[in-house]
């Protein structure tokens, strides 16, 4: 295998790697080629190339967060992870991990982490790395790493719900979810939702909203049909579609551009939280971004600007 082969073998996994430390798909494609050029630039032959690109994709992540840190710092509203259609890195024997790790769930809960802490979580807990490797990577002893190992994975559990639900209970839930959203159905959807829930929208200042937040079964309830009925006057078509591991949708505007998207986080029988992302910027890798002013315009003017 030449090494441009090797390369190519290994990048889903990088990609997958550079996604769960940064939350954005744009910044891990970038890390991932900053990598390739860093590979080019290597003369000798790694003992591993899945350690030594591993490695190098970590650090490069590292500090981009870093920095990234500042600018989410100073982000308007509530920041949400960049939606991930279909994850390229695929391995039976985790597939569970690699699953978990990909909700807007948990990226958001990782979001609290240290870059440090969120790297050796994702190299450890996600993709199995043993601790020499994980210390190579993030530049720290292996007993620093097992500390910084054991307080990520504190925090990941004091965050997740107690029981979470298998796959076929989130999917019929979304199914019912989405029902009752097309229908306007403000009944049936209050009966789908945990009595604490929460729905979170994140525009980054870039697009309108309806709120940004909204808690309990009632308003959130009545935020998403008005938010139906909107989009049913200006002729939003909605698609249901799996978004980082969980059930969601897609919404298109009349002439087919992405508009927003939702996904779903389902626990004990009930959704627990509804993510709302209409930031364009956070869109765009997904197609054509629709103009959601001048449908927001239309919606309130009563047009349904066809």
């Amino acid at each position: 295998m030449t090494r441009d082969e090797e390369f190519e073998d290994l990048r889903p996994l990088l990609f997958s790697i550079a996604y769960r430390i940064l939350g954005s798909v744009a910044e891990a494609e970038d890390a991932v080629q900053d990598t390739w050029l860093r590979w080019q630039g290597t003369s000798t032959q790694p003992a591993s190339a899945k350690a030594f690109l591993s490695a190098v994709v970590t650090r490069i992540s590292i500090d981009v967060l870093r920095s990234a840190r500042v600018r989410r710092e100073e982000y308007v509203g509530p920041w949400m992870p960049e939606p991930l259609l279909t994850d390229p890195y695929e391995d039976p024997e985790r597939a569970a991990e690699l699953a978990d790790s990909l909700s807007t769930a948990a990226l958001l809960l990782l979001e609290r982490l240290s870059p440090l802490e969120r790297a050796v979580f994702v190299l450890r807990e996600v993709f199995g790395f043993g601790f020499p490797e994980v210390a190579s990577a993030v530049g720290r002893s292996e007993a620093a790493c097992r500390q910084l190992a054991v307080r990520a994975r504190r925090h990941m559990n004091d965050g997740r719900p107690r029981f979470e639900a298998d796959r076929h209970e989130r999917e019929e839930l979304a199914e019912r979810f989405f029902d009752a959203f097309r229908e306007g159905d403000v009944a049936g959807l209050r009966e789908l939702l945990a009595a604490d829930v929460c729905l979170v929208g994140d525009s980054g200042g870039k697009a309108p909203l309806v709120a940004q937040e909204a808690y309990g079964a009632e308003a959130v309830a009545a935020l998403v049909v008005f938010v139906a009925e909107r989009f049913d006057r200006i002729g939003v078509r909605l698609e249901s579609h799996a978004l980082n591991g969980q059930p969601g949708a897609i919404f298109h505007a009349p002439d087919g551009k992405v508009l927003s998207v939702m996904t779903l986080d389902v626990a004990e029988g009930r959704i627990q939280a509804i993510h709302a992302l209409v930031n364009p910027d956070k869109l765009a890798h997904m197609g054509p971004v629709a103009d959601i002013w001048a449908l927001s315009r239309a919606a309130m003017e009563g047009d349904p600007g066809r």
